[in-house]
């Protein structure tokens, strides 16, 4: 029983899935954009900064598991340090993140027959966006179609970004490309779904974004793992940067727009004395920052880092605040968690599961500030219970791993492939 999986850029689910049925030794082989031998000694002579990005395109597998298609994800790679941004232009870019999926998937594709003759292979495991060239040649050989969706089907996202457009029409130009992408893209997904035999998502609100039409098709919810604990000489590293005689400090952390509910929360912000607390920003602008401090000035804004900078930077706060409008299960939540903050977040960031209200946090509805500002002003009314808090969050965070992740996934697939 073989499967055979493709993505193009890789990242910690992926990698969680490729090991998963590797180990259960059901991967024929994985097709990417671009892979890395940790080993290359080149690799030492490069720029730190290009180094870092080169270490994501490393996968734990052997290299005959890995099958690559590099050209497209280098022009991409390559062409905005030149300037050219505009051959990496959303969907119409020669070089464009879509380009580089289509590429990936079509040249899977013209590999199934020959994977089939040669691996006895049963089935595809592909990505929203990634899949419809290799969904369709599997449908003709009898393959079964795993559809990997990481975020809320489209209709659903666009139903609420448009909404958030009409809502807060200043903030209509940070929710990203869910809300103009063509008809041609819109219907790509369609199809995919569509060919899909199993549906796998990383929880509820992405599995009630199914239309119902598909409703029918098998199911597979895992969620997403949590970091290990952060430990320094042995020792677990608690949050020891918290002091009480400050102001309660929050984070948001992620794309800064109003997808991710950010809007929501600079709006409850104003409805909180501003220096009983501090609200740290960090992630990608999406629009100017005249714009931001218009919205909300009192904000603390901190650029990304690598990930271990991101952990410290948690430990230096008291909350973590997501209130987002649209996600599929955004893994700097449980990233929070595991350093000790517990949450604020909306059912539809598909972490609902990782409330245990009042213990690890709290659950808010989405478009609710008031609700954000009355659970933040209880945070800072009930200071002394938020290390225990913080506890209860890493343990429960803790229970969530990449192991389980992918077990439960093979696990799954196994089953129906039967």
């Amino acid at each position: 029983m073989k499967i055979v999986a493709l993505h193009p850029t890789g990242n910690k689910p992926v990698r969680a899935i490729i090991t998963a049925f590797a180990e259960a030794g059901m991967l024929a082989e994985f097709n990417t954009a671009l892979s890395i031998n940790a080993e290359a000694f080149w690799l030492k002579l490069l720029p730190e900064g290009i180094k870092r990005d080169l270490m994501r395109r490393i996968f734990p597998l052997p290299s005959k598991l890995i099958y690559t298609h590099p050209f497209l994800e280098m022009a991409r790679m390559v062409l905005p340090k030149m300037g050219l941004n505009q051959l990496v232009k959303h969907e119409h870019g020669w070089a464009s993140v879509d380009a580089v999926y289509h590429s990936v998937d079509k040249a899977t594709a013209s590999r199934l027959n020959k994977l089939k003759n040669s691996n006895h292979i049963d089935g595809v495991y592909a990505y929203e966006d990634g899949a419809l060239a290799s969904f369709s040649r599997a449908k003709e050989l009898g393959l079964k179609c795993i559809y990997d969706l990481p975020i809320a089907y489209w209709e659903t996202g666009r139903r609420l970004m448009t909404e958030e457009a009409e809502r807060l029409p200043g903030w209509a130009n940070t929710l990203g490309g869910g809300i103009t992408d063509s008809a041609a893209k819109l219907e790509r997904k369609t199809k995919e779904l569509e060919l899909a035999d199993i549906v796998v998502c990383p929880g509820k609100f992405v599995g009630d974004s199914l239309p119902l039409w598909a409703k029918n098709k098998k199911l597979i919810m895992a969620p997403f793992g949590s970091p290990e604990i952060t430990t320094k000489n042995g020792m677990e590293v608690n949050s020891i940067t918290r002091k009480k005689d400050r102001p309660l400090r929050i984070l948001f952390a992620g794309s800064m727009g109003q997808r991710k509910g950010l809007g929501d929360l600079f709006r409850a912000m104003h409805l909180l004395n501003h220096h009983d607390f501090e609200l740290v920003v960090m992630g990608s602008l999406r629009t100017t920052m005249e714009f931001y401090k218009k919205e909300y000035a009192h904000f603390t804004y901190e650029a990304g880092r690598p990930h271990e900078d991101v952990l410290a930077l948690m430990r230096s706060c008291d909350v973590f605040c997501l209130p987002s409008i649209v996600e599929g299960r955004a893994l700097v939540m449980q990233e929070a968690m595991s350093q000790g903050l517990p949450i604020i977040i909306t059912p539809n960031t598909g972490g609902e599961d990782l409330i245990v209200e009042g213990a690890t946090g709290f659950l808010v509805p989405i478009r609710s500030p008031e609700m954000i500002a009355s659970k933040l002003h209880w945070f800072q009314q009930n200071r002394a219970k938020i290390p225990e808090m913080g506890q209860r969050a890493r343990e429960h965070a803790a229970n969530y791993t990449w192991e389980s992740y992918g077990s439960k996934i093979v696990t799954e697939v196994k089953k129906f492939l039967k």
